[in-house]
């Protein structure tokens, strides 16, 4: 009895294909989570549509996934000096978003972050006049900029990249290779072409592993189903059943990411409505569950456990059964299963 990933392995490849065919040569992303497939599974389907190299979060990561993908790794997460030291082979690419990171990766494999409209992390403008001489004592794999997901102020994405293609080349700066995020595949023709003589590798990880919602699905495993009715107290609280109906245990709590929810950017005011409105539920102790039964999100009957969460299920639906499987809404990022069943 378990929180299971199913997986449709066939129409996920195949979505796969179509964002690889979209986006030549990019470089997958597996990082946190593995974007809630794990490490190695993402390891293995790189392999399989052969990239030659994997972009990962952390060195941490990387030290991790070194056994399981034999090409290069990037590291994502930008060096700093003083960081604690994580033994990596030299196939390890490290992102570097300082001057004085490059001064101090002698010999490393580098990859130069620059400062895009993220204002995230980057070297500036200002500073790439100080690049020349650092360079000399790296091996540079080339320039990085990532992009914003939205562009409210109407601005345009490869203008935004080849501004800074035109800093680096009058900065005299190598341009052989420019690694990318978050640009539709039009936009990197556009560049290719404008750009022959540089390689853009996109870094994508969201729109390839998750782009097709219809190909994975969670599903948490009815363990038990008890029978209340109004006024029956239950649980770690003692709480009164509000109505006549049935406490269902289900696999999937805490330690699954059950319960656990990223904070959301809310655009426009019906979902701003819907926030509120389900802020106010919380005060009283009313939380939907991501646990579908008979067509209905089903609320929780108290906070999740830590491997299962309890549900209120109201007489006038279905008795489940135990054994039975229920669909869960749950974020792939924030969710760690205990089988992952391919179809």
């Amino acid at each position: 009895m378990a929180l299971s990933l199913y997986v449709d392995t066939a129409r996920w490849r195949a979505h796969q294909k179509s964002v690889l065919d979209q986006f030549p040569d990019l470089v997958p992303v597996c990082k946190g989570n593995g974007y809630g497939f794990g490490h190695e599974r993402l390891a293995d389907e790189a392999i399989r549509f052969g990239s030659d190299t994997l972009a990962v979060g952390t060195t941490y990561e990387a030290a991790r996934i070194k056994d399981w993908f034999s090409g290069d790794l990037l590291v994502l997460t930008p060096f700093r000096r003083g960081e604690e030291p994580v033994p990596l082979p030299d196939r390890v690419i490290r992102s570097v978003s300082s001057v004085d990171g490059v001064h101090a990766l002698v010999g490393a494999r580098v990859v130069i972050e620059c400062m895009s409209s993220m204002k995230r992390h980057g070297v500036r403008e200002e500073e790439l006049g100080q690049l020349h001489a650092a360079i000399e004592d790296v091996r540079l794999e080339g320039f990085a900029l990532h992009l914003p997901l939205d562009r409210t102020d109407g601005s345009d994405a490869v203008e935004e990249v080849i501004g800074w293609m035109d800093r680096l080349r009058a900065a005299r700066l190598p341009l052989h290779t420019m690694f990318v995020s978050h640009l539709r595949a039009e936009e990197l023709a556009r560049l290719r072409q404008q750009f022959p003589q540089t390689r853009f590798r996109a870094r994508i990880g969201t729109r390839l592993w998750l782009g097709d919602h219809e190909a994975t699905e969670y599903r948490g495993a009815v363990l038990d189903v008890t029978p209340v009715v109004k006024g029956d107290r239950f649980g770690y609280r003692q709480q009164k059943a509000a109505s006549d109906g049935w406490l269902v245990v289900v696999a999937g709590g805490t330690s699954h990411g059950v319960g656990l929810e990223a904070p959301k950017a809310l655009h426009g005011v019906m979902p701003r409505a819907k926030g509120v409105a389900r802020a106010g539920l919380a005060t009283v102790n009313r939380n939907l569950s991501p646990f579908v039964w008979a067509g209905k999100q089903r609320w929780f009957a108290e906070p999740p456990h830590m491997q299962v969460s309890i549900l209120f299920v109201p007489s006038d639906a279905q008795e489940p059964k135990v054994g039975d499987e229920l669909v869960a809404h749950l974020r792939h990022t924030t969710t760690q299963f205990d089988r992952l069943v391919d179809r």
